[in-house]
C-alpha cells in the first residue's frame, strides 16, 4: 500500500487563505461545494475539511496524520498533539490574531477583576474559564454559536472575541479590555503519526515549502544590469534581505546584480538605481524563499 498523509485543511474563515498558502507552496488545492475531500496535485496526501475548532481532537485522535488550525483552538481543547510549524496567516492578513475581552463603550467594567459575578459570552468557552481562574474571578461563561459582538449589554455583559483589526469591534460599539491570548495557524501533527519516519519527513517537506511561502510574501525580486563603475553606488542604494548576488556579464565592464527586497519599496527604489546607473532594472514576483 502506498504511503499517505492525511491532512485537515480547515474550513471556514482560513479555508481560502489555506488553499493559497499552499498555491504559492505548489500544492494545487481544488475545492468543491458537494464534497469534504478537496483535491490535490500530490498523490501522497489525502485532503479532508474539517472546521479549525474540530481540528485538533481528529488530529489527536488519529483520524487524520496532520491538520491545519489556530493554537487557540489547540488550546482550547488542550489537545495532545505534536507541533510542526508555527504558520503566521490568518484569514485577513499574515500576522497574528488576538481573543480580547471587550465591553460596551459605556461599561463599567475595566479590567478582568469587574467580571465577578458577570455574564460572558465567548466561542472559546474552555479558555475563557481558565482565564478567569487564573484572575480570582467567578463568571458564568456562554458558548456563543456566532454574532457574539451584538449580544452585550442584553445577553451578556462582556464578550471574549477574536480579532486581527479591531474594526468589527469598534463598529459594533466595543472597546477591549484585555488580551486573553495571541494566536496563529499551526501546522500540528498526531503523535504516533509523526513517530513514523516517512510521515514526518514529508511533513517536514511541508513545512519547509509552507514557511518559504510565507516569507516570500510582500516581497519581490530585482535583477538589474550595472557598470563596475557604478556598483557601489548601486549597491548602496538595495536594502536587501541579504547581500545581493553579483555575477559577471559577457561585457567585462558590466554586472549582473539580483536582490529580494520589500515590495512596498519598489516604487521609489527603481528610480533611485536608474539614477545610480542601474540599466535592464526587472522586477518579478516570488512564490517561495527557502532559508
Amino acid at each position: 500500500m502506498a504511503n499517505k498523509l492525511k491532512l485537515g485543511i480547515p474550513k471556514g474563515s482560513l479555508e481560502s487563505a489555506t488553499v493559497d498558502l499552499f498555491r504559492r507552496a505548489g500544492f494545487n488545492i481544488t475545492l468543491s461545494s458537494r464534497s469534504y475531500f478537496p483535491a490535490i496535485d500530490d498523490p501522497e496526501i489525502e485532503c479532508m475539511l474539517i472546521r479549525a475548532q474540530e481540528m485538533a481532537r481528529y488530529v489527536q485522535d488519529g483520524v487524520l496524520d496532520a491538520g491545519l488550525t489556530g493554537l487557540d483552538w489547540v488550546a482550547e481543547v488542550d489537545a495532545d498533539v505534536q507541533v510542526v510549524a508555527d504558520l503566521i496567516y490568518s484569514k485577513a492578513s499574515f500576522g497574528k490574531v488576538r481573543w480580547v475581552l471587550a465591553v460596551p463603550e459605556s461599561s463599567s467594567i475595566n479590567s478582568v477583576k469587574d467580571l465577578e459575578g458577570k455574564i460572558i459570552a465567548t466561542e472559546l468557552v474552555g479558555a475563557t474559564q481558565r482565564y478567569l481562574e487564573r484572575n480570582g474571578v467567578k463568571a458564568k461563561v456562554e458558548f456563543s454559536w456566532g454574532a457574539t459582538e451584538v449580544k452585550p449589554p442584553v445577553l451578556a455583559d462582556a464578550i471574549v472575541e477574536v480579532t486581527e483589526t479591531g474594526s468589527s469591534l469598534r463598529a459594533n460599539k466595543l472597546r477591549i479590555v484585555e488580551t486573553l491570548m495571541e494566536s496563529n495557524t499551526q501546522l500540528i501533527a498526531n503523535k504516533t503519526s509523526y513517530a513514523d519516519p516517512w510521515k514526518q519527513s514529508k511533513l517536514s517537506d511541508l513545512k519547509m515549502l509552507l514557511e518559504g511561502a510565507i516569507a516570500a510574501l510582500g516581497k519581490v525580486g530585482l535583477m538589474l544590469n550595472v557598470s563596475k563603475a557604478n556598483l557601489d553606488k548601486v549597491i548602496g542604494v538595495l536594502p536587501a534581505l541579504k547581500k545581493p548576488t553579483i555575477s559577471s556579464l559577457s561585457d567585462q565592464d558590466w554586472l549582473a546584480v539580483n536582490t529580494i527586497l520589500d515590495e512596498s519599496t519598489v516604487r521609489s527604489i527603481i528610480p533611485k538605481l536608474k539614477a545610480a546607473g542601474a540599466e535592464g532594472i526587472v522586477e518579478y514576483p516570488l512564490n517561495k524563499i527557502v532559508f
